[in-house]
C-alpha cells in the first residue's frame, strides 16, 4: 500500500492471535506456540470428513440355506472377498452361532429364514453399526462339525460358505469352540475346519441336487441339476448370458426347487428363466423348465399390463362393474399391443430365438423354423391369444397371450 509521503510498505496482517499475546505483553512468535499453531492448521487441512468413515466397502448381498443330504450349507454372497468373525454365543436355552462381516453394507437380506430341522432352528440377519450380523439360532445338546471355505462367485462376486453336519461321535457334552474375547460361554458343540472338506453325498432316500462340489448359483449347478439341457446350458453360457439371480425354495430338507433368472446386457429385454423341481415321491421325475421370454420389455404398455396383474378383487371393484369387465376392458386391449411388441422384439432378436431352440432340441431343426413361423403370423384381435405345442420329446411350447415366450420341460429321473 502507499504510505502518505508516497513510498511503498507491505501490508501486513495482524492474526487474533498476535493481538491477544500483545495485550498480554508476551511474544506472539513463541516457537512452541507456533509449532503447536502449525500442527492444529495441518489437522484440519488433512482431515476430510467422509460418509463412508469406517465402511469396508463389503455388502452382503445375498444368503441361503440349504441341505445336501446330512450337511446344511450356509451360503452368503458378497460384493468382494472378505473374512466374517465367527463366535458361538450362549442365549438364554438357546445356543447360537454369530457370523458377523465388521463395517459391512446389508443388501436385500430376508430378515429370517426358516432351518434345517436338524442343527439351525432358524437364521437371523441383523445390520448394525458396526457391520452385518447373521445369527444362526441352533437347537441344543446337537453336536456338529462345521467347515467354511471363501471362493469365487460369478459377475466377480464372492462366495462365502459354510457347512455343518451331526458329529455322531461326540459326547453329549463335546468340547466348545474356542470363545471370542468377552463373548459368554458357547453351548456345546465340538467345531473343527478342515481344509478343502466339502459336503459328503446325499443317501438314497434324500431328494438333493446330484452334485455338492459346484459353485451355487452357477453355470456348473445348473448342468448338474439339469442334465439333459447341457447343450443349451452350454449354448446360453458361450452367448455370453450370465445368472443374475438364484433362489431356493421349499423348507430345506424336504425339497430343494431352484430358479435362476438370467440376463445378456445384448438382449436387455429378454430374459432367461429356469426352474428346477425335485422329485417329491418315488418313482417320479426331476423336472426343469427353461424360458427364453419377453418379459424383460420395458415400455409404458408392459408396465401398466404388470401393474393391473397385481390388482386384487377389491381394487378391481372399485373400477369395474365385474371381473369380465375388466379383463375385456382393461387387460384384453393391454394384451393386443404387448403381442405386438413382442412379436416385433422377437423378430429382431430372431438368432436368439433360433439358436436357443437349435440347442433346445438338437435332433429336430424343423423346431426352430416351426416357432418362427407362427411368430411372424398376423396378430388376431379376436382372439385373446394363443399356444402351440411345438415338441414333444423334449416338449416345447410356445406362448403368445401377452408376452411371448418359448418354454421347455425336461424330465430326469433322479
Amino acid at each position: 500500500m502507499l504510505s502518505l509521503n508516497g513510498s511503498r510498505k507491505e501490508d501486513k496482517i495482524i492474526t487474533g492471535e498476535q493481538i491477544f499475546c500483545r495485550a498480554a505483553g508476551r511474544s506472539p512468535y513463541n516457537t512452541a506456540r507456533l509449532r503447536l499453531w502449525w500442527f492444529c492448521l495441518v489437522c484440519l487441512i488433512c482431515w476430510q470428513p467422509s460418509t463412508g468413515w469406517g465402511d469396508s466397502g463389503v455388502e452382503v448381498r445375498r444368503l441361503g440355506l440349504s441341505k445336501v443330504g446330512e450337511t446344511t450349507l450356509l451360503t452368503i454372497i458378497l460384493n468382494r472377498p472378505a473374512e466374517p468373525r465367527i463366535v458361538a454365543v450362549q442365549t438364554p436355552g438357546k445356543p447360537q452361532l454369530v457370523v458377523e462381516f465388521p463395517q459391512a453394507r446389508m443388501g436385500r437380506l430376508p430378515t429370517r429364514l426358516e432351518g434345517d430341522d436338524l442343527i439351525v432352528e432358524q437364521v437371523q440377519t441383523q445390520a448394525t453399526e458396526g457391520g452385518v450380523r447373521i445369527i444362526l439360532d441352533l437347537y441344543p445338546d446337537r453336536p456338529y462339525i462345521y467347515w467354511r471355505r471363501s471362493q469365487a462367485g460369478i459377475g466377480g462376486q464372492s462366495l462365502y460358505l459354510l457347512g455343518f453336519k451331526p458329529d455322531n461321535s461326540a459326547p453329549a457334552q463335546a468340547q466348545l469352540p474356542p470363545p471370542a474375547p468377552n463373548q459368554p460361554e458357547s453351548p456345546p458343540v465340538t467345531t473343527r475346519e478342515p481344509e478343502g472338506e466339502t459336503p459328503p453325498p446325499p443317501t438314497s432316500n434324500q431328494q438333493a441336487p446330484p452334485t455338492v462340489n459346484v459353485v451355487p448359483g452357477s453355470f456348473d449347478e445348473l448342468k448338474s441339476l439339469l442334465p439333459k439341457a447341457g447343450g443349451l446350458l452350454q449354448s446360453l453360457e458361450n452367448d455370453g448370458w450370465t445368472i443374475s439371480e438364484s433362489h431356493t425354495y421349499d423348507r430345506p430338507g424336504t425339497r430343494f426347487s431352484r430358479d435362476f433368472a438370467l440376463s445378456n446386457p445384448k438382449y436387455r429385454e429378454l430374459a432367461v428363466k429356469i426352474l428346477y423341481l425335485p422329485a417329491d415321491a418315488p418313482g417320479t421325475p426331476n423336472i426343469g423348465i427353461i424360458d427364453l421370454t419377453t418379459d424383460n420389455l420395458q415400455d409404458e404398455t408392459a408396465s401398466k399390463y404388470q401393474e393391473l396383474r397385481h390388482w386384487d378383487f377389491t381394487r378391481i371393484k372399485r373400477h369395474y362393474e365385474d371381473i369380465g369387465d375388466f379383463f375385456e376392458d382393461a387387460l384384453k386391449p393391454l394384451r393386443l399391443k404387448l403381442r405386438e411388441e413382442t412379436k416385433s422384439l422377437a423378430l429382431s432378436d430372431e438368432v436368439v430365438f433360433q439358436n436357443f431352440l437349435k440347442a433346445a432340441s438338437p435332433g429336430n431343426p424343423q423346431v426352430a423354423d416351426k416357432v418362427m413361423a407362427h411368430v411372424r403370423e398376423k396378430v388376431n384381435p379376436r382372439f385373446e391369444g394363443v399356444q402351440y405345442t411345438i415338441s414333444e420329446n423334449p416338449l416345447i411350447i410356445l406362448n403368445q397371450v401377452d408376452f411371448l415366450y418359448v418354454k421347455v420341460f425336461y424330465l430326469d429321473s433322479p
